[in-house]
């Protein structure tokens, strides 16, 4: 048995001799540390590893992507610490960074490493980028969700165990496990460190975290170093791939529902089309990004996020990470468009009866939390730079004006629709929040909220991104909006015929 347990390591010992030659031999200088994690993690782990072998990361020091030209660079970050500058980037310099603010640090054969990567370790080499997400709404998604009791009534009443009541259906609020598989998986969830379990490995015995909430790579996911956010979300590890965060697949993930249509808008437009079709030959890795060279059609990064230039490389967008810098309306209904806020941190809006709502019920914005339209028309132009560069001023501007006649009509419909279903509430043919009761647990509020959660929203996303046509019609929007006026008008009627 003794005999079999050293052939069995020396053939260990020769395979992670071969690995270390043959893989990592031109990666660039590798720190003894990181050399210690690949060397086993590539025989336990090789899908990590091998991710890991094709990124950036893994042949680039921070010192030598730091002299590349102003516009091709990939990091921002000015002063890097000097024990990582001369490194590739590894295991160790990402998963032993600032061990002492991650909750879920622990000792791992001698080295002391956290799970959990944050966007505050990424920001050692790419602080703007860290910065502006910080900005983003994205980052604010998990408290923005969770801290405000509208949301909240909603989520219980779309994922909570129904039950039945005395007069009517009920729902108890869901479990975190529910939650996190639903709501919480774009949203992020809240990793909380309960405590480290020791665990039988083929290496022996080894310690590990217990942690709540994990796995997650939601947007707006609260760290174990209590910052918000994951670069994951779009840069998926352990490759990071540029091209992967360039692809609409990647925002499919979470713009994908009835609610934010944005993917199959997209793919239903005539971008869509266009990228579908010829979008395996184009260059999804260059920085900058040229458009016309690079690319055909747009992507959700070129609207929203990249570095695009033109052929005389002069830029036509900066990055960003604030994906709304070139967003001056919110068009996802709550319950109406509304500009976009101030702050990423929308629990803190309140409409004129102090409801967490961006908007009146009759639609008036709450002025003190949003941008200023004089800010919306500064947006406006960031994001029109794009269209011009491959569309004409007359298309541009009517298309813009087009855009806005549709923000408006579908505002006036949830208009009457709320005028409605307030006259419902007023009767007492529903109980509503004057009676202390949900505006989400009877059929006919779900009705209502149908018609500015999924419709409404479905007809703004639709002419934002050049859908148009069939899906903001007859697949999820004008026709159901109107269907849906019909149905509350109806069953008022009914209620009133039957009350009498």
């Amino acid at each position: 048995m003794q005999r079999k347990g050293l052939i069995r390591v020396s053939i260990m010992l020769f395979v992670l001799t071969f690995i270390h030659i043959t893989v990592y031999a031109d990666a660039g200088q590798i720190s003894d540390d990181t050399q210690e994690c690949l060397d086993c993690h590539a025989i336990y782990h090789p899908g990590i590893v091998q991710d890991w072998k094709k990124s950036r990361h893994a042949v680039t020091t921070p010192k030598t992507a730091g002299k590349a030209k102003a516009l091709s660079r990939r990091i921002s970050s000015e002063r890097i610490p000097g024990n990582l500058k001369n490194n590739i980037v590894g295991c160790a310099e990402c998963h032993s960074l600032k061990a002492r603010d991650h909750a879920d640090t622990f000792e791992h054969n001698g080295h002391e490493i956290h799970v959990v990567v944050s966007p505050n370790d990424c920001a050692v080499c790419h602080s703007v980028e860290q910065e502006q997400f910080s900005m983003n709404i994205m980052s604010m998604a998990e408290k923005n969700l969770t801290e405000n009791s509208l949301y909240q009534d909603l989520q219980k009443n779309i994922l909570g165990t129904a039950r039945l009541g005395k007069n009517h259906l009920e729902f108890m609020p869901a479990d975190d496990l529910n939650r996190a598989d639903a709501c919480y998986h774009c949203h992020g969830t809240r990793l909380q460190v309960k405590g480290f379990k020791e665990r039988e490995t083929d290496v022996g015995e080894l310690t590990f975290p217990i942690i709540d909430g994990w796995p997650n790579q939601g947007v707006g996911r609260v760290n174990t170093d209590g910052s918000r956010g994951t670069c994951s979300a779009c840069h998926s590890r352990h490759q990071f791939s540029i091209e992967t965060a360039r692809k609409p697949y990647t925002c499919k993930q979470c713009h994908s529902g009835p609610d934010v249509p944005a993917f199959k808008v997209y793919s239903a437009s005539k971008h869509g089309n266009i990228f579908n079709s010829q979008g395996q030959k184009w260059n999804y890795s260059s920085v900058p990004w040229e458009i016309g060279k690079d690319f055909k059609a747009p992507t959700c990064a070129v609207c929203h996020i990249s570095l695009t230039i033109n052929s005389d490389g002069e830029v036509i967008n900066e990055r960003t990470h604030q994906m709304s810098n070139r967003l001056g309306m919110r068009i996802f209904g709550l319950i109406y468009a509304h500009p976009q806020p101030k702050s990423p941190d929308t629990t803190i809006i309140r409409n004129t009866i102090g409801l967490p709502l961006p908007t009146d019920l009759d639609g008036k914005p709450s002025a003190d939390y949003l941008i200023s339209f004089e800010q919306v028309e500064i947006r406006r132009e960031a994001m029109q730079k794009t269209c011009l560069a491959c569309h004409s001023n007359s298309w541009v501007k009517n298309y813009f004006k087009r855009l806005d006649g549709n923000i408006a009509a579908s505002n006036d419909a949830i208009r009457t629709a709320t005028q409605q279903m307030q006259t419902i509430w007023h009767k007492g043919y529903a109980r509503g929040l004057s009676n202390k009761g949900s505006i989400f647990d009877e059929y006919i509020e779900r009705r209502w909220s149908d018609a500015w959660l999924l419709y409404a929203n479905s007809i703004r996303f639709s002419s934002a991104m050049a859908g148009g046509g069939d899906y903001g019609v007859f697949e999820n929007g004008r026709y159901h909006l109107s269907k849906t006026l019909m149905e509350l008008q109806d069953w008022l009627d009914t209620r009133e015929q039957l009350n009498k």
